[in-house]
């Protein structure tokens, strides 16, 4: 089991230099999971493609569809004390510290593409490049 932040969701789902390596990811651990937060994040960067003419608003609907079929019943509650308690010893937002705080509580590693996530918090964040193929 990982965590995967809502960037590694948008390499799986659209085509990018990280996809094969999301993919490859999957194969090999097929259960991800995710704070409920993960919808609103990957809406914004649907909503980005569209605007910027990357993607149909039918394709944008299909996709937003296949990974909430993805990730049904694999969404989590966070409690806000450990994502302030995250906040409060980095300089990560809160929407990234959520992926931590889930990451933390489950025991698992969270698999992210963002750097200054991984780096603040090394204990917690490994870096998709960084996973073992």
């Amino acid at each position: 089991m990982i965590v995967a932040d809502t960037n590694l969701i948008a390499y799986l789902a659209m085509p990018s230099p990280y996809t094969e390596a999301a993919e490859r990811l999957l194969l090999r651990e097929p259960e991800w999971v995710v704070p409920v937060l993960w919808r609103s994040e990957f809406r914004n960067v649907l909503a980005l493609y569209l605007r910027k003419g990357l993607i149909r608003f039918e394709l944008a609907l299909e996709i937003q569809a296949e990974m909430e079929s993805l990730f049904r019943g694999r969404e989590y509650e966070v409690a806000s004390q450990d994502v302030l308690a995250l906040v409060n010893q980095s300089e990560c937002s809160a929407y990234d510290c959520e992926f931590v705080a889930l990451a933390k509580g489950l025991g698992v590693r969270l698999v992210t593409m963002d750097r200054k996530l991984a780096a603040s918090f090394p204990d917690t964040a490994t870096l998709l490049t960084e996973v073992e193929p």
